[in-house]
């Protein structure tokens, strides 16, 4: 079954404080690698310590922050930010 993907309330309004080009970017990843896909955990990482239990999937500079939802086949986007400040 193909997954689909997601936005916290949260997410979407870090998504749109981001410069268009970047927002393209991003979605643009999330429709290719994740929509329609097999298995999301192909693309991205899962994160360790505080984050376990997040994957993080990386687009130029910027980082997608998510929760795999195995019984729903969705992709829940938590955050989205540039490398140096998502993980604070």
């Amino acid at each position: 079954m193909p997954w689909d993907y997601s936005f916290d309330a949260r997410a979407l309004k870090e998504l749109k404080k981001l410069d268009p080009q970047a927002q393209r970017e991003i979605l643009r990843f999330l429709d290719q690698r994740i929509q329609g896909s097999t298995d999301p955990r192909l693309f991205g990482k899962p994160l360790r310590s505080e984050l376990a239990g997040l994957w993080r999937y990386r687009v130029t500079h910027y980082r997608i922050l998510c929760q795999i939802q195995d019984h729903h086949l969705i992709v829940l986007v938590v955050a989205v930010g540039d490398r140096k400040t998502i993980y604070e």
